[in-house]
């Protein structure tokens, strides 16, 4: 009968071999995340190629040509700051900023607030809740130009809503210098205000119900409710939304350009509105170059501003 029995220094030994041997253990993980990245990037190079081609590549193209005095046509001519020395005294320019703050300012407080108040109504609802939310989501899924046509016709003055309500009288909305950048938004808030309802309902669904009942124990009713604990737990998508709402008031378009295409005598018109025009009528496109670095930078300083906030305050989103 033979013996099995290993010496330890043979054991050591074939230990040593194994780590140190080309086909290692420590060697592998090494080459399979090398693999693993490289896989990753396969993954992503088209669209890292897409944004290059379409979004990198214009934007840098933009950069260049805002310094020049360019038609489209003809080969760009350097002039310098001078387009942007034009924005500073231009009336057009001065006069649609203007309007792009109040367009701001209104949708910061109206639909914020309507989506707000909403949400939390709703959340309270133990049935028929789903039912509401489809019914205030439908707006935000219309097509842009089927909900203006729509608003143009209620809103017309001949035959829309002022000839069914004597009370109106004969109210151009759309006409009216004095009326039509607000009738603009309102219409723009019917489609945008069930958007922000929903996104801060999900968000209140993730508040602790624990904390409702320890504050219905303590006698607290639903507005302390509102204001003490809904407010607090929601704060981060409450202020991504409202960063969000900032850069899309500042790129407004669509609305406007079907409804009054800025008019009338420019009471409408906002930066994206000038930039077309400047652009694709007037044929400056340098000039509307510059515009549009007007544009991202109050875009990027929007994001900048929200980015250090969360890091301060250690937000979750």
């Amino acid at each position: 009968m033979t013996s099995d029995t290993t010496a330890p220094g043979a054991v050591l030994v074939a230990g040593s071999a194994l780590r140190d041997g080309p086909g290692a253990r420590g060697d592998r993980p090494l080459g399979a995340r090398a693999q693993r990245r490289l896989l990753a990037w396969l993954f992503v190079a088209p669209l890292l190629l897409v944004n290059l081609l379409v979004i990198t590549g214009p934007g840098l193209a933009s950069v260049f040509y805002s310094f020049t005095d360019w038609d489209g046509l003809n080969p760009p001519e350097l002039v310098g700051l001078a387009n942007y020395a034009e924005m500073l005294v231009s009336s057009p320019v001065l006069g649609a900023l203007g309007h792009n703050l109040l367009w701001t300012l209104f949708f910061l407080v109206v639909p914020m607030s309507m989506g707000l108040v909403g949400a939390f109504l709703l959340s309270r609802l133990r049935r028929g809740q789903a039912f509401f939310r489809v019914l205030y989501f439908i707006p935000y899924v219309l097509a842009t130009v089927v909900s203006a046509a729509v608003w143009r016709q209620i809103l017309d003055p001949e035959s829309g809503i002022s000839s069914v309500v004597p009370l109106l009288g004969d109210v151009n909305f759309f006409g009216n210098p004095s009326l039509a950048l607000g009738s603009v938004a309102f219409v723009n808030n019917w489609q945008w205000w069930g958007f922000l309802l929903v996104i801060f309902l999900a968000a209140m669904r993730t508040v602790e119900p624990s904390l409702y009942e320890a504050a219905r124990l303590d006698g607290a009713g639903p507005v302390r409710e509102f204001w003490h604990i809904t407010l607090p737990s929601i704060r981060p998508t409450f202020i991504f939304l409202g960063l969000m709402t900032v850069i899309w008031s500042f790129l407004v378009f669509d609305y406007i350009y079907v409804l009054t295409q800025g008019g009338p005598a420019g009471s409408t018109d906002v930066l994206s509105t000038v930039l077309y025009r400047e652009a694709f009528q007037n044929q400056r496109h340098g000039y509307a170059s510059a515009i549009a670095m007007l544009l991202a930078a109050i875009s990027a300083a929007a994001v900048l501003g929200y980015l250090a906030l969360r890091r301060r305050l250690r937000w979750d989103i």
